[in-house]
């Protein structure tokens, strides 16, 4: 029985057909990491039902001084972000890898672009200029940035592969790709992002093949900037030094969101004063909902349930990390380095910020801080780990 053919003419593969590499596509093997999926969802669940109890007393009191609006407001806000950032995770998941390295440099310059319109457009909020307002919606370019570099890098890494040794190659590009949004950013004032995309950076070309003489360089260059931001910057001066001599500024206002943060941790024992109980939300807690959200979920579900979250997000970057090292090509294998170098190093600096192990700096947790860009950058970049694990599956178990 003759077998009916597939018309060529259809719109789906007329389309796909315009689109550069997407051939590659057909040769993807199987569904894309099923473990990795779950991990997400669970974290991104809990994310969603902290920001509830941890927002509603603000946006009630927003609520009331504005008579407009709800309690739910910020909820219904980061819900409606987690549901796009689900669907352009899923979508993401099938797009080939060589489109990602086709589309690296232009990411990176949306990105040079937005941090430099952010400048002369952006937001002001809490004496920093980090947002670009559209109607009643505004996205963070600085979240951006940090997916940008990671192309960017893994595709000048994969690129000059062989002549990593010398300046020209291993130096020169690398410090010109970081040293733009560098500037941009420190005019923001937006100094954790500096950080996070410089740390991302460096290993990056660590994992690259970068000489360890240039590695040191790339830590005193760091070293550097951070001296130098010291002294030039009074954001960041004051908020070191009350850091180190925090009996100098016990009432400062700058210790407080620190106070706050500490008190709540300490209140939530070892089980937590229950879901929904936590007291330090009541405006106590400066950004509660947001940079410090880890500070009520100590308090309301105690050392225990802190503790479970933190294995979670572990076990989301062991699982990343699994994925990394079954890469089949050096670009994916560096873009998956760099996501998973970005998701460690932004949960270690926001635990250590919140318990006062770190200078106050503004750091969020990934799938619990309240942000709509920073939850959609980081859903896409959760959407490209799961296209590189369908081009080199782990186990069929898994």
């Amino acid at each position: 029985m003759p077998t009916r053919k597939r018309s060529s003419g259809s719109l789906g593969l007329q389309l796909k057909n315009l689109i550069p590499g997407w051939q590659a596509a057909s040769r993807l093997r199987g569904g894309f990491d099923i473990t990795l999926l779950m991990l997400v969802l669970i974290l991104l669940s809990l994310g969603l039902l902290m920001v509830l109890s941890s927002s509603y007393p603000r946006a009630y009191s927003q609520a009331l001084a504005s008579e407009s609006g709800s309690a739910l407001d910020y909820f219904n806000h980061q819900l409606l972000f987690a549901i796009a950032g689900v669907v352009i995770m899923y979508a993401a998941s099938w797009v080939p890898m060589s489109l990602y390295r086709q589309s690296s440099r232009l990411v990176y310059g949306f990105a040079a672009v937005m941090l430099l319109l952010v400048l002369v457009m952006g937001t002001a909020e809490n004496n920093a200029r980090r947002w670009i307002s559209l109607g009643p919606l505004s996205f963070q370019p600085s979240e951006i940035t940090k997916l940008a570099i990671i192309l960017v890098f893994a595709d000048l890494i994969a690129k000059y592969r062989a002549r990593m040794e010398t300046v020209q190659y291993g130096v020169i590009p690398f410090a010109v790709a970081l040293g733009i949004p560098i500037v941009l950013l420190f005019f923001e004032p937006h100094i954790s992002c500096i950080l996070i995309i410089s740390l991302i950076g460096l290993t990056m070309m660590v994992i690259g093949g970068m000489p360890r003489k240039y590695f040191l360089i790339g830590l005193a260059a760091v070293a550097a900037l951070g001296t130098l931001a010291f002294f030039v910057s009074a954001h960041v001066h004051v908020r070191i030094l009350a850091w180190l001599f925090p009996a100098q500024y016990a009432d400062d206002d700058i210790t407080y969101q620190v106070r706050e943060s500490l008190m709540a941790i300490g209140s939530g024992g070892l089980t937590g004063l229950g879901p929904g109980e936590g007291r330090q939300k009541y405006l106590y807690l400066p950004e509660s909902h947001n940079d410090y959200i880890f500070s009520i979920v100590c308090e309301e579900l105690g050392l225990i349930g802190a503790a479970a979250i933190l294995l979670l997000l572990a076990l989301m970057l062991l699982r990343c990390t699994q994925i990394t090292l079954h890469t089949q090509d050096r670009f994916s294998f560096l873009v998956a380095a760099g996501i998973t170098a970005h998701f460690g190093l932004q949960t270690i600096l926001n635990i250590a910020v919140v318990t006062n192990s770190l200078p106050c700096t503004g750091v969020s947790l990934p799938f619990f801080s309240y942000g709509g860009t920073a939850l959609l950058m980081q859903l896409l970049e959760m959407g490209i780990l799961l296209s590189i694990s369908r081009e080199a599956p782990l186990t069929r178990a898994g």
